[in-house]
Parts: C-alpha cells; sequence; structure tokens
C-alpha cells in the first residue's frame, strides 16, 4: 500500500512495516531505532533486518511505522530514501546495543565514505529508554531527530496505529 502525503513525501505499508506486536516483554529497556537506506532493493533489506531482529533472543520487536520515502538532506546529488522506526526492548546497555545495530549495519553492507553519502542501511538509536547519552560514540536521543521528517513522520504514524 501506498500513500502520498505530498509531492515528496510517500508512506509505504509491506508485510512487516508496520508491526505490532501482541506479546509482552520483560526485557528492560525500551529503544527507538531508526532505520534507513537508498542502495539497492531497500525494503528488502529492511525486511531481513526485521527478521534478524525478530529472532535474536536479545531484541523483542514492540513495533515498527510504515516506511517514509523522503528527499536526501546534507549531500543531495543521491536517491531519495526510505526511512522508518522500529521499537525494540533488551537487555543490552546503550553501548553494546550500539555495537549490535553497528554489526548489523556492516552486515547488510553500510560503508561510510563520507558524511550523509548513499547507504544500504543505517541505523541510529533516537531513544534509549529515558537516558540522556552524550559521548564520543553515541548522543542519546539522536541529535536533531526532532527536525528530521524521517524521524517524525513515521514516529506519528506509530503513535497513530498504537491508539
Amino acid at each position: 500500500m501506498k500513500k502520498k502525503l505530498n509531492d515528496k513525501l510517500t508512506l509505504y505499508k509491506t508485510a512487516n512495516f508496520p508491526f505490532c506486536s501482541k506479546k509482552q516483554s520483560n526485557k528492560r529497556y525500551q529503544v527507538t531505532i531508526g532505520i534507513g537506506g537508498n542502495l539497492g532493493d531497500v525494503k528488502k533489506t529492511f525486511d531481513k533486518l526485521f527478521l534478524c531482529l525478530m529472532k535474536d533472543t536479545r531484541f523483542d520487536i514492540l513495533m515498527s511505522s510504515p516506511l517514509l520515502k523522503n528527499p536526501p538532506f546534507g549531500y543531495l546529488e543521491q536517491n531519495y530514501f526510505l526511512n522508518g522506526i522500529i521499537a525494540i526492548k533488551t537487555n543490552l546497555a546503550p553501548n553494546d546495543f550500539l555495537r549490535n545495530m553497528q554489526r548489523l549495519e556492516n552486515r547488510f553492507g553500510r560503508k561510510r565514505s563520507f558524511q550523509d553519502a548513499p547507504r544500504t542501511l543505517d541505523i541510529d538509536i533516537i531513544f534509549f529508554d529515558k537516558k540522556k547519552i552524550n559521548t564520543k560514540n553515541l548522543i542519546v536521543p539522536h541529535k536533531d531527530w526532532a527536525n528530521r521528517e524521517s524521524v517524525i513522520i513515521p514516529l506519528e504514524e506509530m503513535k497513530r496505529i498504537n491508539k
């Protein structure tokens, strides 16, 4: 399913986006991640990521948003991005969680050539429970999240689904 929001923004629904779990999780931390990509078959990459997270006992997926197709920012000479949000519960500490997400990015072919470069998969930690973290490797809440349509619109869609 596809819903055009305006001439630059389109929402897509796929098999795993949106998703709402019916199971309760007893894991300690609730983490909100943003996912994005604009190289290769991004919907397929997102589905594979979703299944990897689903199979991994360290994570319980609570919900996911529909996917948003939106223009790039920063470096503009590239394809539009698909972005989404996944809410997860985990017992991993923030830095361990970050390392696991970076491993997944690498597994799906992420190359870090320059800032805002095209990518197969980008995973950002938007929120980690209610923690505020500001270290060299990790800033939570994610810097500038509140000004990004690629985060705001999927979060709003999740709220709508969760009502």
